[in-house]
């Protein structure tokens, strides 16, 4: 979601040298340091994060370069935070939402009022320093903090600045908030989505937030790598309506290239035939039969060779010109016997088919656990499905509590303990 805060923040006296000038090098000598992390190790060790964005794509794709061994900082509003720690429930042991827990690990956690101008100054030192820059905020509304792309790349050239919109800064809709649900209803997700002549449907995650953070994450390792040659930064924008349509593969070319409108098929697939879900004598499988080979083996398996060489079912052109005569006779077979047996017949004879599972199944399943479950600090999380060399990434730290490393943070870049206090008696950190 592209944020909404306004910046509205109580106005405090600025420290002595937190002018949030941007006098280019010179104040980039002025405030040469990060604080110090200390033990991020990986791919991106050493690249220092600045997050300020909430909500999920932001954060999601901050994660990924955690998750990668970039140093992260996540910038949130003190006493409230981000909003997805109140998205409950169910919530932990802390209060803190389970919503929270999906896009922030491996992460230190500053509290900061971008709004007041010491925090907006303090924000502005940290951008100096940094690597990459994340928000999600309206276009123009960083501006008023003084933390624009532009002039953040005056004071730091080599900054790679990156924004997650709802419609893009330069369209007629810039200034409209967005949610992942918005986007799915406007970008035509939702209507290819659901049970056939049923209403629109969501996808059952946030599946579009999920996908402009990857979005994000190769432009800003794009742009990093571009600054590797050229020694200057770039903006990386990604848009969620933009994610959306991008979203829609095969079924944008279905209409582009061949003029056929999508419509919702359940499970079916609009140009492989069989690829869906079936019943069995008790519990759904899935079935993805892509190739023609595949299907000779399918029907002998289901005890019907015969219809391999049916004209109707020779190829997937045919198939797909003639599944309502298929179906019902791969639905008759798959009934006669349970689910297990005939996942066991069909990878023996190397058909790709699978159990329909629950979300408590796929936490039960031993491949799950020995493969994308860590527990860190009490919690279990899913690391992340990336491996380099054969090994995963490590998870060091679990989602931070609200604000937990800010006074670490501060008093790395030179605050003594009575100007934390008085920051934080006066609601900026």
């Amino acid at each position: 979601m592209p944020g909404e805060y306004d910046g509205v923040g109580e106005s405090v006296t600025v420290p002595d040298g937190w002018t949030g000038d941007h006098d280019g090098e010179s104040r980039r000598a002025e405030d040469p340091a990060w604080p110090a992390d200390g033990h991020r190790s990986g791919p991106l060790a050493g690249l220092k994060v600045l997050d300020l964005s909430r909500i999920l794509a932001g954060p999601f794709a901050t994660m990924h370069l955690a998750d990668l061994g970039a140093d992260v900082i996540k910038v949130e509003l003190p006493g409230r935070g981000d909003e997805t720690r109140h998205w409950g429930p169910p919530f932990a042991a802390d209060g803190t939402a389970a919503y929270f827990t999906v896009a922030n690990r491996n992460k230190r956690a500053l509290t900061l009022d971008l709004g007041s101008a010491p925090g907006a100054a303090i924000a502005r030192r940290l951008a100096t320093a940094a690597d990459v820059l994340v928000d999600n905020f309206l276009p123009g509304r960083l501006a008023r903090f003084g933390l624009d792309p532009d002039a953040l790349r005056t004071a730091n050239p080599g900054l790679v600045t990156c924004t997650i919109t709802g419609f893009g800064s330069d369209s007629a809709a810039a200034g409209r908030p967005s949610f992942d649900f918005l986007a799915q209803a406007a970008g035509g997700l939702m209507s290819i989505t659901g049970a056939e002549d049923g209403v629109p449907t969501k996808v059952g995650v946030a599946i579009v937030d999920l996908a402009a953070g990857l979005f994000a994450t190769t432009g800003i390792l794009a742009a990093l790598r571009r600054r590797d040659h050229t020694g200057q930064g770039a903006h990386v924008e990604v848009p969620l309506f933009d994610a959306v349509v991008g979203l829609l593969a095969n079924q944008a070319a279905n209409w582009l290239v061949g003029g056929v409108e999508p419509v919702p098929m359940g499970n079916a697939h609009p140009n492989i035939v069989p690829y869906e879900s079936f019943p069995t004598a008790d519990r759904p499988l899935a079935l993805a039969v892509g190739t023609d080979r595949q299907f000779v083996r399918l029907v002998a398996v289901l005890g019907v060779p015969e219809l391999a060489d049916d004209d109707r079912f020779r190829t997937n052109a045919d198939r797909v010109r003639h599944r309502e005569a298929l179906r019902p006779v791969l639905i008759a077979r798959l009934a006669t016997a349970p689910r297990s047996r005939w996942l066991e017949l069909l990878d023996e004879a190397g058909v790709p088919a699978a159990p329909v599972n629950t979300v408590p199944e796929v936490f039960a399943d031993p491949l799950v656990a020995q493969r994308l479950l860590v527990e860190v600090d009490g919690g279990v999380q899913v690391r992340s499905p990336v491996r380099l060399d054969g090994r995963p990434l490590p998870v060091t730290d679990a989602p931070p509590a609200l604000g937990r490393d800010t006074d670490a943070i501060l008093a790395g870049l030179g605050l003594d303990a009575g100007e934390i206090g008085r920051l934080r008696s006066a609601g900026v950190a």
